[in-house]
């Protein structure tokens, strides 16, 4: 078995390095080493399928079809290849047999025609037993032929090198998924090694308890330093004494800042409970440079939500099926909100989303909620007004592009 690993780990290395499309040559080669790690025990977090894993597979796997329908048009002309990459992939399935993030992704791709034909995708895991695992279970999806590119397996495992080497290629458009157990491997360096090149995104696994846990833990010090930053670190360590939900909100914006330096404008974090404490357990959390990408992973996250409130999302799952303390009824604070920003000024429904959206909960939906209902009490003025639109199913409707809506200036 060890040996039939072996073969295919270096099949897979010679795959990567053959695919010039993905790895461009550079002028510097270096070579990823590989250290492949004893007889590790799998983890834990695969032996049985939690629905906090499932979500987080079906936010991957739907983001990859949204963001490869938008990327391969593009594409088409020039490489002809868009990639997945995933460090830290696991065996494939849960120990009840469910599909875990790796099966999930492929099988998207046998379905889509053009998506089987230029998607390269590589996985890679630490653990020898989760490779073979992976790879039996990859040679037992259905129709895994069609796939023009045979997914490469690597057992390596995940540390500076391999953050050297996509520094130093060009790569093609590839969704990066970093999914480790803790926190050893990620870091800034390694996500910006990919999200560095055109149409590029990450999604990485941010375990919040070992992390928070870490931060004040000076023999992880140099973990929390690739991942933070070093002064970053240092300023969160003193401030590391506030309450449990202020030091949360703390180290999620001091992530999202170190993510937004380094190029990632866009950040997007959607966040699990735990079962056993009503507490957060980790959170996925999207980056990428391009608006669009942040639009499409909004939609898809807001769909996972377990709960809302005037149907406005969470961006959450909580398993103890409660809803989100938010600190005021989040439609009528839209609703505020746009009054006073845009004051004097007229638009269209799409510009008011797409000037106000970027780092709020609210989705395209909501603001077409808000607005009928300021259209209704009279707070905005429509051109054309409401009894010369149409209807449907009784509700007037509101296009993105073809009504203009004046906020009144504020006295």
């Amino acid at each position: 078995m060890r040996s039939s690993l072996m073969k295919s780990n270096n099949e897979a290395r010679i795959n990567m390095n053959k695919n010039y499309a993905l790895f461009e040559e550079s002028k510097e080669q270096s070579q990823i080493k590989t250290r492949i790690l004893k007889n590790k025990k799998n983890d834990s977090f695969f032996e049985e399928s939690k629905e906090q894993s499932q979500i987080k597979a079906i936010i991957v796997k739907n983001y990859l079809w949204a963001w490869a329908k938008t990327i391969m048009p593009r594409v088409k002309t020039r490489h002809n290849k868009i990639a997945y990459i995933d460090l830290f992939s696991g065996p494939g399935r849960y120990k009840n047999g469910t599909k875990s993030t790796p099966l999930l992704v492929l099988e998207t791709a046998i379905q889509d025609k053009d998506m089987k034909e230029m998607l390269v995708t590589f996985f890679n895991d630490a653990d020898s037993n989760s490779s073979v695992s992976l790879k039996k279970a990859i040679d037992s999806i259905s129709n895994i032929e069609r796939l023009k590119h045979k997914p490469s397996i690597l057992n390596s495992e995940v540390g500076e090198e391999i953050a050297h080497r996509f520094e130093e290629k060009n790569l093609i458009p590839t969704l990066f998924f970093i999914d480790p157990w803790g926190y050893k491997g990620l870091s800034l360096r390694l996500i910006n090694s990919v999200l560095k090149d055109w149409g590029c995104d990450c999604i990485f696994f941010f375990n919040y308890n070992r992390i928070s846990a870490g931060l004040t833990n000076p023999r992880v010090e140099e973990h929390m330093n690739a991942l933070f930053g070093e002064e970053r670190v240092k300023e969160l360590r003193i401030q590391m004494s506030s309450s449990p939900s202020k030091k949360e909100r703390l180290i999620m914006k001091e992530m999202e800042q170190a993510l937004k330096e380094m190029g990632g404008e866009y950040v997007l974090p959607f966040c699990f409970k735990s079962l056993s404490a009503h507490r957060t357990s980790h959170y996925i959390i999207f980056v990428t440079k391009h608006v669009r990408g942040y639009e499409i992973m909004k939609e898809i996250m807001a769909k996972e939500s377990s709960s809302s409130e005037q149907g406005v999302p969470s961006f959450e799952y909580n398993p103890n099926h409660e809803l989100s303390l938010f600190n005021s009824l989040p439609l009528d604070t839209l609703k505020v909100q746009l009054l006073k920003q845009f004051a004097g000024s007229t638009m269209n429904r799409k510009e008011v989303y797409e000037k106000h959206h970027i780092g709020t909960r609210y989705i395209k939906e909501n603001y077409r909620s808000a607005l009928l209902q300021l259209e209704k009490e009279g707070q905005i003025i429509t051109n054309p007004p409401a009894v010369e639109r149409r209807k449907i199913k009784g509700e007037v409707t509101l296009s993105e592009n073809n009504v203009k809506i004046t906020f009144p200036s504020i006295k």
